[in-house]
């Protein structure tokens, strides 16, 4: 059984006892979420739509960690300008396992 879920303005295909990083949540380790915008709901061939989100349709998990991922650099650069500036990020992420998936 899988599901696609929506969080953080992305969509994520999930299934139940996977490990995924999503964008921060506010929420301590050890604590459970309820995902309710479900897109859409597979098992099998029994395939189920959302218009757009699937009815009574909830997805469980529970937070694993926060951490931050690898810095990626941002250069810019102007030739024959004399001008170039570095800066770096790392974006916060929350890593969750699914537990349960409700149709």
């Amino acid at each position: 059984m899988y599901a696609v879920i929506v969080t953080g303005g992305k969509q994520y295909k999930v299934a139940e006892g996977e490990f995924l990083k999503v964008e921060k949540l506010e929420i301590g380790a050890g604590e459970s979420v309820t995902f309710d915008r479900v897109l859409l709901i597979g098992n099998g061939d029994d395939v189920q739509i959302g218009a757009p989100v699937v009815e009574g349709a909830k997805v469980t998990a529970e937070v694993v960690s926060q951490g931050r991922h690898d810095k990626i650099r941002i250069i810019k650069f102007r030739r024959r300008k004399h001008h170039m500036k570095r800066q770096g990020h790392r974006q916060w992420f929350t890593e969750i396992k699914i537990t349960g998936i409700q149709a």
